[in-house]
C-alpha cells in the first residue's frame, strides 16, 4: 500500500470509536505521526496550528488504542477505529461532533443509544428539578434496580400478550432504566457494546 501525503505531508484522518461507532473527530498525520502510530498502536497526530507531532492523551491521559487502520480507495486518508481511554474533544465532550447543525429523520440504532446515554449524563451532571431521571438517581441503586425489574417483567407480559405495540414501549423503557443504571455505575454503554461484539465473534 502506498499512503499519499499532501503537498504539505499530511494526510486526513477520520477517528471513530471502535464500539459505539460514533465519529471522534476530524485530525491529520505527518509521516511520522503515521509511522508512531503503525509502531505504537496508539493515536498519534500532527497539530497544523501548533505545527508539531501531537501523542493524542499525552496530556490529558485520554489516549486511543487504535483497533484498525483503513486506507480509502485513493490512500488519500485514513480511518483509525479506536477504544478511546476518555474524551476526544478538548472541551470535554466524547466527540468533536458535539454541535447539531440540522438534523433528518433517519433510522434508529446504536446512535441513538449514545445520544440517550449523553442525556442520561447530562441529567446526571445537572439534576434539574421535576426530571423524572434526576428522581432516579436521587433514589439511587434499589429504586433504579427495582424500576428495570418491573420494566423486565412488563415486556415479558407485554411478549406473552403478543402485543407488538406494547412490546415495542416497554423495551423501549427497560432500555431506558438500563441505561440509567450503567450512568449511577459510571460504566460506560460502549463497554457493553464491546461485549456483545466479542461474543458476536464466537
Amino acid at each position: 500500500m502506498n499512503i499519499r501525503f499532501d503537498a504539505d505531508g499530511l494526510i486526513p484522518v477520520v477517528l471513530q470509536d471502535a464500539y459505539t461507532k460514533q465519529v471522534l473527530t476530524l485530525a491529520y498525520m505527518n509521516e511520522e505521526a503515521y509511522q508512531r502510530t503503525l509502531e505504537t498502536g496508539e493515536t498519534w497526530l500532527y497539530s497544523r496550528s501548533r505545527q508539531e507531532l501531537w501523542h493524542k492523551g499525552a496530556t490529558s491521559g485520554n489516549t486511543q488504542k487504535v483497533v484498525s487502520m483503513t486506507a480509502d480507495c485513493d490512500e488519500d486518508a485514513l480511518l483509525l477505529s479506536v477504544i478511546p481511554a476518555g474524551p476526544a474533544c478538548h472541551t470535554g465532550e466524547d466527540t468533536c461532533f458535539h454541535q447539531t447543525v440540522k438534523e433528518w429523520e433517519t433510522t434508529y440504532g446504536v446512535d441513538t443509544l449514545v445520544q440517550l446515554e449523553k442525556v442520561i449524563k447530562q441529567r446526571d451532571l445537572e439534576r434539574p428539578e421535576g426530571a423524572y431521571t434526576t428522581y432516579l438517581f436521587e433514589k439511587g441503586i434499589d429504586k433504579i434496580g427495582k424500576k428495570i425489574g418491573e420494566e423486565a417483567m412488563e415486556v415479558v407480559i407485554a411478549a406473552k400478550n403478543n402485543d407488538s405495540e406494547e412490546l415495542s414501549m416497554e423495551a423501549a423503557d427497560l432500555i431506558y432504566h438500563l441505561l440509567v443504571l450503567l450512568e449511577e455505575q459510571k460504566l460506560p454503554l460502549s463497554n457493553v457494546l464491546r461485549v456483545l461484539e466479542e461474543r458476536a465473534k464466537k
